[in-house]
């Protein structure tokens, strides 16, 4: 089957004018992919200019506190992937690695994401599989298998090293994700205007809506929260997770119900939603005001209303805070 070609032509004539494809700097290229690990390509820009606006070279995040660098990440979510480049920034010193493995080796690295920088930075031979190239490779060969099987992963990744063209391996790579992520749609595949549409096994066969299958689902689970915005003389009530929590520790976090003393007066003002894989938080946001001393197991501390901004701050508390009126949409 021969892909490249055809894909490569749409791709150069058709593709998203997104802010990273518009370096081969290693650095820059390297802290998109590991944005995108977990964020839409639309939802990270805002996010990736004002990280490299904050921290312009390897040697800028390298130099930094990790308590800037979550700052700066903070409303992105899965925090690790912030810490793992600060990290990978530190043991670098100053030089990005321009081998696979050596980019492979790095914190929070996996395969997709190293293939991703090896190709689109440098050009080596190697091909991405995400879910995007996934979708694309289970419709064209009209695979059943369940992607969820890693044997079916390596089986699709030899697939798509097969077709990768070793002379444009980068442009490659992000063509086929360009595909799956506007055309290649998962539930609305838009076949009429794809450039493989012609090759495609299972649109040949009907299928295309159905594939690909993956059998392992894990079932939501609905969580109903509330947090309190409590106001004393410019300043906010607020408690910072400590380095034994499980995730987004070092954040600051609006206390809970739990954590006030009885006997403050309370107002519901509104509530939002918020996702995490497949926790879905329904979070009611109350407020009050006034000086009583909190308890709880987290000690809770007065912090100046005018310094949020250079806190990390977790996104449920962001938004929060936005809903409360603190804080700005683009905070």
């Amino acid at each position: 089957m021969t892909v490249a070609p055809r894909l490569l032509r749409w791709y150069d004539a058709q593709h998203r004018d997104l802010p990273w494809r518009r370096t081969r700097e290693p650095y820059r290229i390297w802290v998109s992919e590991i944005m995108l690990q977990q964020t839409r390509a639309e939802a990270a820009i805002p996010y990736y200019e004002r990280f490299l606006k904050r921290f312009p070279a390897l040697s800028d995040l390298a130099a930094a506190p990790v308590e800037q660098v979550l700052a700066c990440w903070s409303g992105l979510g899965y925090y690790t992937r912030a810490r793992n480049l600060h990290k990978s920034a530190r043991l670098m010193d100053g030089v990005f690695p321009s081998a696979y493995q050596a980019i492979r080796d790095l914190p929070g690295v996996g395969d997709y994401t190293a293939a991703a920088i090896a190709s689109i930075a440098f050009g080596l031979p190697y091909a991405v599989l995400d879910g995007n190239v996934m979708r694309v490779v289970a419709r064209l060969t009209n695979d059943p298998a369940d992607i969820g099987a890693g044997r079916t992963r390596a089986r699709f990744r030899g697939i798509a090293q097969g077709w990768l063209d070793r002379r444009r391996a980068g442009a490659f790579n992000q063509a086929i994700m360009e595909l799956g992520a506007t055309v290649c749609l998962p539930r609305a595949p838009r076949c009429a205007i794809c450039p493989l549409a012609a090759m495609c096994e299972a649109r040949r066969a009907g299928r295309q809506a159905q594939l690909p299958v993956k059998l392992r689902k894990t079932p939501p689970v609905n969580i109903a929260m509330a947090v309190v915005v409590v106001k004393w003389r410019g300043r906010l009530l607020l408690w910072q997770r400590t380095a034994a929590s499980r995730r987004l520790a070092g954040f600051w976090e609006l206390p809970s119900l739990e954590q006030l003393p009885e006997g403050h007066a309370l107002q519901a003002i509104g509530t939002f939603s918020h996702t995490i894989t497949n926790h879905h938080y329904r979070v009611t946001v109350h407020t009050g005001s006034g000086a009583r001393q909190a308890r709880a197991a987290d000690p809770l501390y007065w912090i100046p209303i005018k310094t949020l901004t250079e806190l990390p701050l977790s996104t449920t508390t962001k938004k929060a805070l936005r809903l409360a009126g603190l804080l700005s949409p683009d905070s």
